[in-house]
């Protein structure tokens, strides 16, 4: 099962009453965090996870309510213990990004490695298998979908046609690869697994949809109403209406709409714009939370 979260659901500027866009996701007891904007390791011991078992952090851009959170955040994971190395992806320019940043954060326990991430580029960590994929912002911007693959079940049969010997079964079955056999020769097709995608900050570009076909959930932003549907197109970004469009077309399970307008206090009351497009919307909101779990197959 994966437990997904949104500490902060806010645009631009943090509010008194919302912290800044980011996704939180943990799966095995180890975590993946999407974006790191001011106050990040706040929201996100709030919202009741831990920041020691962060293994992957994914920046969609460089725009500060993204980013600029992550000096705070790394030192605060140092406080809590934190010895094992960190893995930092985005878009070209991370590694300067980072090294800029950090430079107030100099004495970390861990060591930070940063990776660059193009369009269709994959990461696998801690479980996690990514795939970014182009935005359509004001600058170099990613969205990730994140998927936790799943095996197929043990076949007993498949493992005595292959004659493998039963004391490896177990090991096998676990993926390791042991006197010439794989997980392969004792395993049945792969099985559906888990599947959130994650679109922040952009205009409604086909891409989205088409990666977050069949997604269990689309986390898109929905920074505007529609009657800001022009200011959506200067700041390239998306009323709440485009994301349940582009939910709708990926045929999705269920939308989170995410960073609002800090002027926009109460999204509720534009909230009927995409509800009426995808019934399946939900407006985001801090703290909200969900487990996704395998089907029963």
């Amino acid at each position: 099962m994966l437990d997904v979260c949104l500490p902060g659901t806010g645009g631009t500027v943090p509010r008194i009453d919302r912290f800044l866009a980011c996704c939180y996701m943990r799966f095995e007891g180890r975590g993946l965090l999407i974006d790191c904007g001011e106050g990040t390791q706040l929201a996100v011991k709030k919202a009741g996870f831990s920041l020691g078992k962060i293994e992957l952090i994914l920046l969609t851009h460089f725009h500060a309510d993204h980013c600029s959170g992550l000096p705070g955040l790394l030192l605060s994971m140092g406080n809590e213990g934190r010895t094992e190395p960190l893995l930092i992806c985005g878009p070209k320019g991370v590694d300067e990004i980072v090294k800029c940043l950090t430079v107030i954060a100099q004495e970390l326990p861990f060591r930070i490695r940063t990776r660059v991430l193009g369009d269709f580029d994959t990461a696998e960590q801690a479980g996690f298998s990514v795939t970014a994929f182009e935005l359509r912002h004001s600058c170099p911007c990613l969205g990730y979908d994140v998927r936790i693959r799943r095996g197929g079940k043990f076949d007993v049969e498949k493992a005595q046609k292959n004659g493998v010997p039963q004391r490896l079964w177990s090991k096998l079955q676990r993926g390791e690869r042991l006197e010439g056999f794989g997980p392969e020769h004792v395993l049945g097709e792969a099985r559906r697994g888990i599947h959130v995608t994650y679109a922040t900050d952009t205009r409604p570009v086909g891409i989205i949809s088409t990666m977050a076909a069949d997604a269990d959930l689309l986390v898109c932003e929905g920074m505007f109403e529609r009657d800001k549907a022009d200011r959506a197109r200067e700041s390239s970004h998306c009323t709440m209406e485009e994301a349940a469009r582009l939910a709708r077309d990926a045929g999705c399970a269920k939308l989170w709409l995410t960073h609002y307008s800090p002027a926009l206090p109460d999204p509720t009351v534009c909230f009927a714009e995409a509800e009426a497009v995808f019934p399946a919307a939900e407006l985001g909101y801090d703290g909200i939370c969900e487990t996704i779990r395998f089907e029963e197959m």
